[in-house]
Protein backbone atom coordinates (compact mmCIF):
# COMPACT_ATOMS: atom_id res chain seq x y z
CA UNK A 1 0.00 0.00 0.00
CA UNK A 2 1.56 3.58 -1.19
CA UNK A 3 0.10 6.27 0.71
CA UNK A 4 1.71 9.59 -0.66
CA UNK A 5 1.13 13.32 0.74
CA UNK A 6 2.07 16.16 -1.55
CA UNK A 7 3.18 19.37 0.01
CA UNK A 8 4.96 21.96 -0.98
CA UNK A 9 7.20 21.01 -3.89
CA UNK A 10 11.02 19.72 -2.59
CA UNK A 11 13.69 22.23 -3.86
CA UNK A 12 17.05 21.26 -4.78
CA UNK A 13 19.48 20.00 -1.89
CA UNK A 14 22.69 21.29 -1.28
CA UNK A 15 25.65 17.99 -1.61
CA UNK A 16 26.45 16.79 1.61
CA UNK A 17 29.43 17.56 2.86
CA UNK A 18 29.43 14.50 5.63
CA UNK A 19 30.95 11.47 4.60
CA UNK A 20 27.67 8.94 4.38
CA UNK A 21 27.41 5.98 6.90
CA UNK A 22 27.80 3.00 4.83
CA UNK A 23 26.88 -0.67 6.10
CA UNK A 24 28.98 -3.20 4.59
CA UNK A 25 28.52 -7.42 5.97
CA UNK A 26 25.70 -7.58 7.93
CA UNK A 27 24.42 -5.67 10.83
CA UNK A 28 22.03 -7.54 13.05
CA UNK A 29 20.62 -4.00 14.64
CA UNK A 30 18.94 -1.05 13.86
CA UNK A 31 21.08 1.76 11.77
CA UNK A 32 21.00 5.49 12.84
CA UNK A 33 22.34 8.40 10.89
CA UNK A 34 22.29 12.28 11.60
CA UNK A 35 22.84 14.34 9.17
CA UNK A 36 24.38 12.04 6.69
CA UNK A 37 23.36 9.60 3.91
CA UNK A 38 23.08 5.80 5.08
CA UNK A 39 24.60 3.33 2.07
CA UNK A 40 23.19 -0.62 2.79
CA UNK A 41 25.75 -2.15 0.56
CA UNK A 42 25.80 -5.43 3.04
CA UNK A 43 22.50 -6.75 5.39
CA UNK A 44 20.56 -4.91 7.69
CA UNK A 45 18.64 -7.57 10.08
CA UNK A 46 16.28 -4.18 11.63
CA UNK A 47 15.87 -1.29 10.23
CA UNK A 48 17.65 1.55 8.69
CA UNK A 49 16.27 5.31 10.55
CA UNK A 50 18.27 8.57 8.64
CA UNK A 51 17.64 12.46 9.93
CA UNK A 52 18.59 14.95 7.38
CA UNK A 53 19.87 12.52 5.27
CA UNK A 54 19.50 9.86 2.31
CA UNK A 55 19.09 6.25 2.56
CA UNK A 56 20.44 4.19 -0.08
CA UNK A 57 19.71 0.56 -0.24
CA UNK A 58 21.83 -1.65 -2.38
CA UNK A 59 21.79 -4.90 -0.58
CA UNK A 60 19.56 -5.94 1.70
CA UNK A 61 17.09 -4.30 4.83
CA UNK A 62 15.05 -6.58 6.09
CA UNK A 63 13.08 -4.08 8.74
CA UNK A 64 11.41 -0.58 7.98
CA UNK A 65 13.05 2.03 6.20
CA UNK A 66 13.00 5.56 7.11
CA UNK A 67 13.83 9.29 6.56
CA UNK A 68 13.57 12.74 7.54
CA UNK A 69 14.78 15.24 5.32
CA UNK A 70 15.90 13.18 2.49
CA UNK A 71 14.90 10.31 -0.05
CA UNK A 72 14.81 6.19 0.18
CA UNK A 73 16.43 5.04 -2.98
CA UNK A 74 16.59 1.36 -4.00
CA UNK A 75 18.91 0.19 -6.19
CA UNK A 76 18.47 -2.37 -9.08
CA UNK A 77 18.62 -5.53 -7.01
CA UNK A 78 18.28 -4.63 -3.63
CA UNK A 79 15.55 -5.63 -0.87
CA UNK A 80 13.40 -3.81 1.39
CA UNK A 81 11.68 -6.22 4.07
CA UNK A 82 9.18 -4.09 6.08
CA UNK A 83 7.67 -0.51 4.94
CA UNK A 84 8.91 2.76 3.66
CA UNK A 85 8.30 6.23 5.63
CA UNK A 86 9.97 8.98 3.91
CA UNK A 87 8.86 12.83 5.30
CA UNK A 88 10.26 15.62 3.00
CA UNK A 89 11.72 13.38 -0.09
CA UNK A 90 10.38 10.55 -2.63
CA UNK A 91 11.09 6.76 -2.74
CA UNK A 92 12.97 5.51 -5.71
CA UNK A 93 12.95 2.49 -7.17
CA UNK A 94 14.62 0.95 -9.19
CA UNK A 95 13.76 -0.93 -12.56
CA UNK A 96 15.22 -4.53 -10.94
CA UNK A 97 14.79 -4.18 -7.74
CA UNK A 98 14.20 -6.90 -5.40
CA UNK A 99 10.16 -7.47 -4.70
CA UNK A 100 8.54 -6.01 -1.84
CA UNK A 101 6.39 -7.51 0.96
CA UNK A 102 2.83 -7.35 -0.50
CA UNK A 103 1.58 -6.37 3.16
CA UNK A 104 4.78 -3.53 3.53
CA UNK A 105 3.24 -0.04 3.63
CA UNK A 106 5.00 2.86 1.81
CA UNK A 107 3.90 6.42 3.22
CA UNK A 108 5.25 9.83 1.70
CA UNK A 109 5.35 13.27 2.53
CA UNK A 110 6.97 15.12 -0.23
CA UNK A 111 7.13 18.62 0.70
CA UNK A 112 9.91 20.93 2.45
CA UNK A 113 12.56 18.56 2.13
CA UNK A 114 15.46 21.48 2.32
CA UNK A 115 13.77 22.81 5.52
CA UNK A 116 13.40 19.43 6.81
CA UNK A 117 17.12 18.62 5.88
CA UNK A 118 18.14 21.61 7.85
CA UNK A 119 16.41 21.11 10.76
CA UNK A 120 17.73 17.48 11.37
CA UNK A 121 21.15 18.59 10.69
CA UNK A 122 21.20 22.14 12.91
CA UNK A 123 18.20 21.75 15.30
CA UNK A 124 19.15 24.90 16.70
CA UNK A 125 17.87 26.62 13.83
CA UNK A 126 14.07 26.17 15.69
CA UNK A 127 15.00 28.57 18.14
CA UNK A 128 16.69 30.99 15.73
CA UNK A 129 14.07 30.98 12.77
CA UNK A 130 15.47 32.26 9.71
CA UNK A 131 13.74 35.77 8.62
CA UNK A 132 12.10 35.25 4.88
CA UNK A 133 8.95 35.95 3.61
CA UNK A 134 7.78 32.59 3.70
CA UNK A 135 8.22 33.12 7.44
CA UNK A 136 6.81 36.14 7.77
CA UNK A 137 3.55 34.78 5.68
CA UNK A 138 3.44 31.90 8.28
CA UNK A 139 3.17 34.32 11.02
CA UNK A 140 0.56 36.42 9.55
CA UNK A 141 -1.52 33.61 8.47
CA UNK A 142 -0.57 32.35 12.63
CA UNK A 143 -2.31 35.97 13.29
CA UNK A 144 -5.39 35.15 10.60
CA UNK A 145 -5.35 31.87 12.53
CA UNK A 146 -5.92 32.82 15.93
CA UNK A 147 -7.61 36.09 15.77
CA UNK A 148 -10.76 34.19 13.49
CA UNK A 149 -10.59 31.18 16.47
CA UNK A 150 -10.66 34.37 19.21
CA UNK A 151 -13.90 35.72 17.50
CA UNK A 152 -15.28 32.48 17.30
CA UNK A 153 -14.37 31.15 20.70
CA UNK A 154 -15.80 34.04 22.23
CA UNK A 155 -19.43 34.35 20.50
CA UNK A 156 -20.03 30.55 21.37
CA UNK A 157 -19.05 30.76 25.04
CA UNK A 158 -18.84 34.45 25.81
CA UNK A 159 -19.48 33.70 29.70
CA UNK A 160 -16.33 30.90 29.90
CA UNK A 161 -14.14 33.19 28.61
CA UNK A 162 -15.10 36.36 30.45
CA UNK A 163 -14.63 34.13 33.80
CA UNK A 164 -11.05 32.95 32.22
CA UNK A 165 -10.42 36.75 32.13
CA UNK A 166 -11.57 37.78 35.80
CA UNK A 167 -9.67 34.81 36.84
CA UNK A 168 -6.23 36.11 35.35
CA UNK A 169 -6.54 39.30 36.19
CA UNK A 170 -7.64 38.19 39.97
CA UNK A 171 -5.51 35.15 40.26
CA UNK A 172 -2.78 34.78 37.61
CA UNK A 173 -0.01 33.36 40.00
CA UNK A 174 -2.58 30.61 41.16
CA UNK A 175 -3.89 29.45 38.27
CA UNK A 176 0.00 29.78 36.93
CA UNK A 177 0.12 27.08 40.21
CA UNK A 178 -2.24 24.78 39.26
CA UNK A 179 -1.13 24.61 35.83
CA UNK A 180 2.25 24.09 36.21
CA UNK A 181 0.94 20.72 39.15
CA UNK A 182 -1.56 19.70 36.35
CA UNK A 183 1.16 19.72 33.45
CA UNK A 184 3.49 17.69 35.57
CA UNK A 185 0.15 15.02 36.53
CA UNK A 186 -0.34 14.89 33.18
CA UNK A 187 2.90 13.84 31.64
CA UNK A 188 3.50 11.40 34.36
CA UNK A 189 0.19 10.19 34.24
CA UNK A 190 0.03 9.46 30.95
CA UNK A 191 3.75 8.03 30.23
CA UNK A 192 3.00 5.53 33.46
CA UNK A 193 -0.30 4.77 31.25
CA UNK A 194 1.55 4.02 28.50
CA UNK A 195 4.04 1.77 30.86
CA UNK A 196 1.39 0.03 32.38
CA UNK A 197 -1.64 -0.65 30.83
CA UNK A 198 -2.43 -2.58 27.40
CA UNK A 199 -1.09 -1.27 23.94
CA UNK A 200 -4.66 -0.22 22.82
CA UNK A 201 -6.10 1.34 25.78
CA UNK A 202 -2.83 3.34 26.29
CA UNK A 203 -3.24 4.60 23.12
CA UNK A 204 -6.68 5.74 24.09
CA UNK A 205 -5.56 7.47 26.70
CA UNK A 206 -2.77 9.16 25.17
CA UNK A 207 -5.47 10.32 22.58
CA UNK A 208 -7.69 11.44 24.87
CA UNK A 209 -5.11 13.49 27.11
CA UNK A 210 -3.57 15.22 23.93
CA UNK A 211 -7.20 16.02 22.85
CA UNK A 212 -7.72 17.47 26.09
CA UNK A 213 -4.66 19.28 26.03
CA UNK A 214 -5.20 21.03 22.65
CA UNK A 215 -8.56 21.84 23.52
CA UNK A 216 -7.01 23.44 26.97
CA UNK A 217 -4.75 25.23 25.13
CA UNK A 218 -6.89 26.71 22.32
CA UNK A 219 -9.43 28.19 25.61
CA UNK A 220 -6.70 29.39 27.25
CA UNK A 221 -4.68 30.91 24.57
CA UNK A 222 -8.09 32.89 23.78
CA UNK A 223 -8.57 34.17 27.27
CA UNK A 224 -5.32 35.20 27.41
CA UNK A 225 -5.07 36.88 24.16
CA UNK A 226 -8.24 38.45 24.75
CA UNK A 227 -6.90 39.95 28.63
CA UNK A 228 -3.63 41.26 27.17
CA UNK A 229 -5.75 43.32 24.08
CA UNK A 230 -7.96 44.44 26.76
CA UNK A 231 -4.86 46.02 28.90
CA UNK A 232 -3.28 46.89 25.89
CA UNK A 233 -6.29 49.12 25.22
CA UNK A 234 -6.52 50.65 28.55
CA UNK A 235 -3.03 51.63 27.89
CA UNK A 236 -3.29 53.12 24.40
CA UNK A 237 -6.95 54.01 23.68
CA UNK A 238 -9.11 56.22 24.95
CA UNK A 239 -12.24 55.05 26.09
CA UNK A 240 -14.65 55.47 23.22
CA UNK A 241 -12.33 53.70 21.12
CA UNK A 242 -12.11 50.44 22.56
CA UNK A 243 -14.13 47.30 21.26
CA UNK A 244 -13.62 43.66 21.78
CA UNK A 245 -12.83 42.72 18.50
CA UNK A 246 -9.84 45.01 18.44
CA UNK A 247 -8.54 43.80 21.72
CA UNK A 248 -8.71 40.44 20.38
CA UNK A 249 -6.33 41.64 17.46
CA UNK A 250 -4.34 43.49 19.37
CA UNK A 251 -4.06 40.71 22.23
CA UNK A 252 -3.22 38.49 18.82
CA UNK A 253 -0.77 40.35 17.04
CA UNK A 254 1.39 40.64 20.59
CA UNK A 255 1.31 36.92 21.43
CA UNK A 256 2.25 36.15 17.84
CA UNK A 257 5.44 38.66 17.76
CA UNK A 258 6.74 37.27 21.04
CA UNK A 259 6.43 33.75 19.72
CA UNK A 260 8.56 34.64 16.69
CA UNK A 261 11.63 35.72 19.00
CA UNK A 262 14.44 34.05 18.53
CA UNK A 263 15.43 31.59 21.39
CA UNK A 264 12.58 33.25 23.46
CA UNK A 265 9.65 31.66 21.87
CA UNK A 266 10.13 28.04 23.72
CA UNK A 267 9.45 29.79 27.21
CA UNK A 268 6.68 32.03 25.65
CA UNK A 269 4.80 28.61 24.37
CA UNK A 270 5.38 26.65 27.75
CA UNK A 271 4.10 30.07 29.63
CA UNK A 272 1.51 29.74 27.26
CA UNK A 273 0.67 26.30 27.87
CA UNK A 274 0.92 25.97 31.58
CA UNK A 275 -1.57 29.15 31.92
CA UNK A 276 -3.81 27.41 29.36
CA UNK A 277 -4.03 24.45 31.59
CA UNK A 278 -4.65 26.20 34.80
CA UNK A 279 -7.37 28.20 33.19
CA UNK A 280 -8.90 24.64 31.56
CA UNK A 281 -8.61 22.73 34.97
CA UNK A 282 -10.46 26.03 36.97
CA UNK A 283 -13.00 26.80 34.34
CA UNK A 284 -15.82 25.39 36.71
CA UNK A 285 -14.68 27.55 39.65
CA UNK A 286 -16.71 30.88 40.42
CA UNK A 287 -14.53 33.87 40.76
CA UNK A 288 -14.22 34.61 44.40
CA UNK A 289 -10.80 34.54 45.12
CA UNK A 290 -8.83 37.12 46.68
CA UNK A 291 -6.19 38.94 44.40
CA UNK A 292 -3.18 37.57 44.16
Amino acid sequence: MVVAVHGEEPGASAPDATPPLVVDGTKEADVFGWGQTIVVRGTVTQGVMAFGGDVVVEGIVEGDVATIGGSVVQRDGAQIGGDVFVIGGSYKRGMSAGGRNPASTTVMFTGYGPELRNIMRNPASLLAPQWSIAYLGSRVLAVLFWFIASLMLTAVTPGAVSRAILRLQLTNVRVGLIGFVGSIVMTFGVVAGLSVLPTVIAALVGLVALILLLLAYLFGRVAIQAATGQWLQRKVLGEKYRSESIALLAGTIFWAALLSLPYIWPFVGAGLLVASLGLALTARYRVGWKRS
